[in-house]
């Protein structure tokens, strides 16, 4: 029983594992800028900046990723997860430059954590028609959401 849970949601597990450590990379580039002694001033605000913006839409990435890949399928889910974390890297290596570097990655982020949260309504709906109308449609929506994912990589 708990190799089939594991089987189902392992690529989501280290997703979220990587963006802990794009997360630990962040905090210590802000204390970075914070104890170094030629540090702006302007240069800690557009890194601590960039942190905080990162960390308010974090707890929404992980929940859409997670609810796509177990209400729907886990693989891409945890593909748009990976994609969601190099933009997310390219918005704050961005803001740490100018602040008008960092737009096409907030840009893209948005419709990643679009693309995860259409797959869990998708998900949602498909278990409601299963439930209460005895169709299941899991396999054609999987098939679509596959080919779909692969079109995340459109800039």
């Amino acid at each position: 029983m708990e190799v089939v849970v594991v089987e189902n949601i392992y690529l989501l597990v280290i997703v979220t594992l990587t963006s802990v450590l794009q997360n630990v990379f962040f905090a210590l580039k802000v204390e970075k800028e914070c104890n170094s002694p030629t540090s702006k001033a302007a240069a800690f605000e557009r890194v601590s900046c960039a942190n905080r913006n990162c960390m308010d839409t974090y707890p929404t990435f992980l929940a859409v990723m997670w609810c796509a890949g177990l209400c729907l399928s886990q693989a891409p889910a945890a593909f748009a997860g990976i994609i969601y974390l190099v933009v997310r890297q390219k918005y704050f290596v961005g803001y740490m430059g100018q602040t008008s570097q960092s737009t096409p990655g907030y840009l893209f982020g948005k419709r990643i954590l679009g693309f995860l949260l259409l797959m869990c309504v998708v998900g949602i709906f498909n278990y409601l028609l299963l439930r209460y109308l005895g169709s299941d449609y899991k396999e054609y929506v999987e098939t679509i959401t596959g080919a779909a994912s692969a079109l995340l990589l459109i800039p």
